[in-house]
């Protein structure tokens, strides 16, 4: 069936005489306007030709109503039911909205559900997109987006992708409210313009959660806040680049904060040369390796205010060998740390560490509890520099605090401390993994003259 402009445009009309003749009818039997669209007309898909239930594949029927819905600046409105359809392509204006839980949109044989590209002002509400378990090409998402502005999805359920769920490249706008899960990865957010992810829930991704990244290291300015992020898994192996809960990857000033983590094979918070990164007020349970990371060539990041249950590492900021400084590491909350990082790792890499630094940084204000090796660890050989650690608590650790002392490792300040029951030391000097001194915090430390130690409280 073949819709022209004018049928279209009667259609509208239709919807409108109705609305204003049977308001409360109205209200019982369409869904509440879209946040981005409550002035714009609606216009139910069946005028068009969509028809709920059908086992038909309706993807060319569904790309005419979606091309003239948008030409009229109308929401494209679908009743409760289930939609066989594949490889839409979503013009400029689309705007697409459904009934929250019933209104279902299958793949059908298509390398993916829905694409745009050059799209301003797309957006997708209250759709349930299922993806059938069915392989997606590399690199690309079952929604795939790109080079739009004020693009919004927005209170979707995104369910058996084969693939990526959402790949979003160099793209404004949010992706809110969304419950999301993914064979590969639930969020790809690439070459961001400014971008909102907030408020989603990802269960049970099976490489990544959400990523954020870009071509090459550059200001980026995502928000990535109050997600739920749990269950996620490592299936393509690897020491670290699948597994985490959120990752950040070249991509400056991104905020992490507000973030519920659960169970990831490997960070909750993974920040690779990503500078000026936040990562601030999170709770992270259950991870496999580094909770909370900024690794690799970063300059400034900020890890506050955090709570870390279960993890081979709570915090760890380094790589000042590859450029990586500048942190303030203060306020965390670090607990019931492991002896060991997962299978597939480096086994030399360090595990049971609350926290490590290395380069231009403070950590202060945070209490450790359980930590099977340190509490907090400074430098690792020559790559220390500039470090202040004051004011934290440490409780139950082989050592309370190491720093490094072979030639050539920089300046420490380590002071005001108050560490409880460590079992082989409260602060001692290392020469890489081998303790060379004794208890710093009770013998004169004087004869090491890049440290200061004072005022620290051992028992």
């Amino acid at each position: 069936m073949s819709f022209d402009r004018r049928r279209l445009f009667a259609a509208l009309a239709g919807v409108a005489s109705v609305s204003a003749a049977t308001p409360s009818l109205a209200r019982e039997t369409v869904a509440p306007p879209a946040r981005d669209s409550g002035r714009r007309s609606r216009i139910d898909a069946a005028t068009l030709g969509l028809s709920p239930h059908s086992a038909d594949d309706q993807s060319k029927t569904f790309q005419r109503a979606i091309d003239d819905a948008a030409a009229a600046g109308a929401v494209l409105h679908l009743a409760g039911g289930v939609y066989r359809a594949g490889g839409l392509i979503l013009p400029p204006h689309a705007a697409i909205a459904g009934v929250p839980g019933a209104t279902r949109i299958v793949i059908a044989d298509a390398p993916n559900m829905m694409t745009a590209t050059g799209s301003d002002y797309v957006s997708l509400h209250d759709l349930t997109l299922d993806g059938n378990n069915v392989p997606l090409p590399q690199q690309r998402g079952l929604l795939h987006l790109a080079q739009g502005r004020a693009v919004r999805i927005v209170d979707c359920e995104i369910v058996n992708a084969g693939g990526t769920a959402i790949k979003l490249e160099a793209t404004h706008g949010e992706v809110t409210g969304n419950v999301i899960g993914a064979a590969d990865v639930a969020v790809f957010c690439l070459d961001a313009r400014g971008m909102t992810i907030s408020g989603n829930t990802v269960r049970g991704a099976r490489n990544n959660g959400i990523l954020v990244w870009r071509s090459a290291p550059g200001d980026d300015g995502t928000l990535i806040i109050d997600n739920r992020v749990e269950d996620v898994s490592n299936t393509s192996g690897g020491s670290g680049q699948y597994g985490n809960a959120i990752n950040v990857f070249r991509a400056a000033n991104v905020i992490v904060r507000g973030n519920r983590i659960r169970n990831a094979a490997f960070s909750a918070v993974r920040g690779n040369t990503a500078s000026n990164l936040q990562i601030v007020g999170n709770t992270c349970s259950g991870l496999g390796e580094v909770a909370l990371y900024a690794e690799f060539g970063f300059e400034g990041a900020v890890i506050a205010n955090n709570i870390v249950d279960g993890a081979a590492i709570g915090v760890s900021v380094t790589n000042f060998n590859q450029g990586g400084r500048l942190a303030v590491v203060q306020g965390n909350l670090i607990r019931n740390l492991l002896a060991q990082r997962p299978a597939g790792t480096n086994p030399n890499d360090d595990a049971g560490v609350g926290i490590g630094v290395e380069a231009d940084s403070a950590v202060t204000g945070n209490v450790i509890e359980n930590a099977p090796y340190a509490g907090i660890a400074a430098g690792t050989g020559p790559y220390l520099r500039d470090v202040a650690i004051s004011a934290n608590i440490v409780r139950g650790a082989d050592y309370g605090i190491t720093v490094s002392i072979v030639p050539g490792a920089g300046t420490s300040l380590i002071a005001d401390n108050l560490i409880s029951g460590a079992r082989r030391g409260a602060i001692v000097g290392m020469e890489w993994k081998k303790p060379v001194t004794g208890d710093l915090a009770r013998e004169d430390a004087n004869r090491y003259a890049q440290l200061t130690i004072s005022g620290n409280r051992a028992r």
